[in-house]
């Protein structure tokens, strides 16, 4: 039976699904934005050595570099 999309669902049970959701985040830990991001700044900075985005891939190990050119006359 494929799910219903939210809007055709009748109130109680939006309701139902809102308070679920609500249980869920209350339980959740919360920490202070100031030092979840210094430590996601620190992750990364740690990492950056190794990230193919940042330092680039060598030419021998590019799956994706052009094997050859295509002239047009």
């Amino acid at each position: 039976m494929p799910a219903l999309p939210i809007e055709d669902l009748p109130e109680k049970e939006k309701l139902k699904m809102e308070v679920e959701q609500l249980r869920k985040e209350v339980k959740l830990q919360r920490q202070q934005v100031s030092k979840c991001s210094e430590e996601i700044k620190n992750y990364i900075e740690e990492r950056s050595g190794e990230d193919p985005l940042v330092k680039g891939i060598p030419e021998d190990k590019n799956p994706f570099k052009e094997k050859g050119s295509c002239v047009i006359s």
